[in-house]
Formats: structure tokens, sequence, C-alpha cells
């Protein structure tokens, strides 16, 4: 299995053909942006859970720097804003069940009829009620209860970055026991298929700007305070 060290971190997911290949058990995929890059460094729960599961090259500047850093290998980009809908096609092709957990109720629903109707496929979507992390047990065991009723095989979780890669963490083997074959953390993709928020032109990507891009569209203190933050990323890869 080719894999590579990057920014203290080991990257499994180079390509999509890896992703989509499927074994025995539960494939948990990180899409690995700036912004968790440096979360990973600062937190070693996310360091660890990114290490021994597969991750995959999101944002624009690690994807660059990492094809520098390692000119002979295969690498491709694979955002949770693409893997969404490669996801759903695969499903379509092989008839998968698909299930989207969090979001906004209303772009979770959206999404929903949008990939059910393009691609045809069984999906089914549950946008909880916002609770900070750890959610209650009541809450956990109604998420779980939904997921397990619809038994789907490929799982988006769009809680945000770290929150959303701690719950699946921490319900891994429910999950698995359910028959979840693939379980993506995926943020804010849930509000871009439902055009809620419109995702950067390829050229602004190209640029790395997808950020800035969405503080536009969504001009608050967070998302300003996520952006130079993420240029901590730079010391990392520095020091890998």
């Amino acid at each position: 299995m080719d894999k590579i060290w990057f920014a203290n971190l080991i990257i499994r997911g180079l390509s999509l053909e890896s992703i989509l290949n499927f074994n025995d058990g539960l494939k948990f995929i990180i899409t690995v942006n700036s912004e968790i890059a440096v979360l990973a460094n600062e937190e070693e729960r996310l360091k660890k859970i990114i290490n021994e599961n597969w991750s995959t090259f999101d944002g624009q500047v690690p994807f660059l720097f990492a094809k520098l850093m390692y000119p002979k290998m295969r690498i491709e980009k694979i955002s949770g804003s693409d893997l969404i809908y490669t996801l759903s096609e695969y499903a379509a092709n092989n008839q998968l069940k698909v299930f989207l957990l969090g979001g906004y109720p209303e772009s979770n629903q959206i999404s929903v009829n949008v990939l059910g109707d393009r691609y045809n496929i069984e999906i089914e979507g549950y946008s909880p009620p916002y609770q900070p992390y750890p959610f209650d047990e009541p809450l956990n065991r109604k998420m779980i209860m939904k997921i397990s009723q619809f038994s789907p095989d490929i799982l988006f979780v769009a809680f945000g970055a770290k929150k959303q890669e701690y719950w699946i963490d921490d319900n891994r083997e429910a999950l698995q026991d359910m028959g979840v074959k693939w379980v993506i953390g995926c943020g804010g993709t849930f509000e871009m298929v439902a055009g809620r928020y419109k995702r950067a032109p390829k050229m602004i990507q190209q640029l790395a700007l997808e950020g800035v891009h969405r503080f536009i569209q969504e001009p608050k203190w967070f998302r300003l305070k996520r952006i130079f933050h993420s240029f901590k990323i730079f010391k990392y890869m520095l020091v890998n």
C-alpha cells in the first residue's frame, strides 16, 4: 500500500483507486486540507486518527507541496466536495446505499434529493440538532438508530473538522457492525451540493484561494480566523 509522510502525517489515500478499493471492514476516510493538517499537529488524537486510517489531499496547498516533495509518486487531489459525487456514482453502479449525516437540515434534505435524482440511488439523511461534542447519549443513540435502520454502505458525516472525525472514531465499531463500508468526514459539503454556497471556480481552487472564496460568501469572523490559522501548515511541512 502506497503512503507518504507529509507535515508529520501519514497519507494513504493517494489515488481514487485506492479509496474505492474495498477490503473487509470499515474504510474511514479523512480529507486533509491545511486546516485539518494544522489541527492534527496540535491535537494528538486527530493525528492518530489520520495516521491509522485513510486520508486524502483535499486542499490545494498540501496537494501541490506533496507533489513537489514526492515527484515520482502518483498523488491525486481528492476533496470531500468531489468525493460525494464520485461515491454516489459508484453507489449507482454497484447497487449501494448512501446516508448523509449532519449539515443544516434544509441542506441535508436538498442534498439527498439532488444526489438521489442525479444518480438514482437509495439515499437518506438526518441532520441532528446542534450540540457541542461529545453529543449527549440520547442524541447519539438516535443518530446510530437512524443509520442502522437504513443500513447504508456509504456514510458521509458533515459535522465540521475534528468533530466529525472524533464522532466517527468513537462510533466506529457500531458503524462497522451495521455494515457501513466507507465513512467520510466531509465538512460543509452538503451546503455546496444543496447550492447554499457555490464552490470556488477551478482557477480559484488552483490558486489555493478556496477558503477566501468561502469567506466572501459567508464573511464571519471564525472563517477569517481559520484562514490565518491554516498558514501554520508551512511550519509543519518544513519540519516534516
